[in-house]
């Protein structure tokens, strides 16, 4: 073989070596980091949550939690790691039911609808939506406001104030309120009241009620799957309110399994976390 031609097959070889070389280089160190889904997750996101991140190539499936769909509406989405990462990028829409209209009427009532759609609602006279609104829309944290026509009231008046769960107006409600009246509620026993006590008829608007958060229940049922007890008092069922702190002891011949801290704990809007003897 002669030297030219040797020297054109080494050039040709070293072009094909280098591009082989450039084309598996190609999407190397390429990865999609653990994806996020707001109101998602992946299919056993425990087990694979580990693996991450995950090359190119690879391909996993999510779901949406209640209330939330993904854009193609199935169970579960299918999402490839690809070099310009997820595809299609994982995401949940809100899914707003519209029921019957109150004291109105609209198209589309008994359907649902996903988050961004708008819905027109015609109201029957003498009612109106809140701020003389004629549309709604399905946001992610539900309709923008409730599907229902309220009654007008003349020069601004307010009808009867809103209902409280668990509370209730220190007054009887009358049928209207001129503009400028206050109405005070009160909570029920151990039921603490948060915001404003007061509210304001202003445009016949009422100002936002409070809220009566519900107080803990210790029973003895619950104090003996923890093996403990209070520690002040003998009493086998108390209620505490909201932010009030309560004391456990473990029961005599068990010793604590949780740290020490957590045998003074605190109500939180009737969520108590219990310490634990073993």
């Amino acid at each position: 073989m002669n030297v030219p031609l040797r020297m054109s097959n080494k050039l040709l070889l070293r072009n094909v070596i280098l591009t082989l070389w450039v084309c598996c280089a190609h999407g190397q160190g390429r990865t999609c980091d653990f994806p996020e889904i707001k109101h998602g997750s992946i299919y056993n996101e425990n087990k694979y949550k580990k693996i991450f991140p995950a090359d190119v190539g690879k391909y996993f499936y999510y779901t949406c939690d209640h209330s939330f769909v993904t854009p193609s509406q199935s169970l579960w989405t299918r999402i490839n790691c690809t070099e310009r990462g997820w595809s299609p990028a994982p995401k949940c829409l809100r899914q707003c039911f519209f029921p019957w209209v109150e004291n109105g009427q609209s198209t589309s009532s008994g359907q649902t609808h996903q988050e961004g759609d708008v819905v027109h609602i015609v109201c029957d006279t003498g009612y109106s939506l809140p701020n003389g609104q004629s549309n709604i829309a399905c946001g992610e944290g539900g309709w923008s406001s409730p599907p229902e026509c309220r009654r007008v009231y003349p020069q601004g008046r307010c009808g009867p104030p809103p209902p409280v769960d668990n509370g209730d107006t220190t007054s009887f409600p009358l049928s209207q309120y001129p503009p400028g009246s206050a109405v005070e509620y009160r909570c029920q026993a151990y039921y603490v009241l948060q915001g404003e006590r007061h509210i304001v008829c202003r445009n016949g608007e009422w100002s936002e009620p409070p809220k009566c958060l519900d107080p803990c229940v210790i029973s003895e049922e619950m104090m003996k799957q923890h093996n403990i007890q209070l520690k002040w008092r003998d009493d086998k069922k108390i209620y505490t309110r909201t932010d009030d702190t309560i004391e456990f002891m473990c029961k005599h011949g068990y010793r604590p399994r949780t740290p020490n801290h957590t045998f003074r704990t605190t109500c939180q809007k009737g969520i108590l976390v219990y310490p634990h003897c073993e």
